[in-house]
């Protein structure tokens, strides 16, 4: 397993943007696929971004595709998310997650690494 922190949360107003970041530790982490999900309090995670290990194939949750793009930079094992056109509707707590398994980063699985996550807060 990797270990994850994510940054970059905090209050914005709507139609503002955001960027959150994921450092990793571990040198297999380069060859992860990895992802960010999102949690409202009493709520399932929702599967919100998905990126290969070489960054050539993204994957988004229909609410966030259009506004949000997940990249990688492996040389500093970091994955980000830059959050446009911000709404209410997207705040929560933002998790990143990775494993060797792009399928399971998808179905939001449990057993994949997860960070601690990062509180975003969208004000109309």
């Amino acid at each position: 397993q990797v270990q994850l922190v994510e940054s970059g949360g905090g209050l914005v107003q709507a139609a503002g943007s955001l960027r959150l970041s994921c450092a990793a530790s571990g040198r297999t982490f380069s060859s992860y696929p990895a992802g960010w999900f999102r949690q409202v309090a009493g709520q399932e995670r929702e599967f919100v971004a998905a990126i290969d290990w070489s960054g050539g194939r993204q994957k988004y949750g229909g609410s966030v595709k259009g506004r949000f793009t997940i990249s990688r930079d492996n040389a500093k094992n970091t994955v980000y998310l830059q959050m446009n056109s911000l709404k209410p509707g997207d705040t929560a707590v933002y998790y990143c997650a990775a494993d060797e398994d792009y399928f399971k980063i998808v179905t939001v699985n449990t057993e994949v690494s997860w960070g601690q996550g990062t509180q975003v807060t969208v004000s109309s």
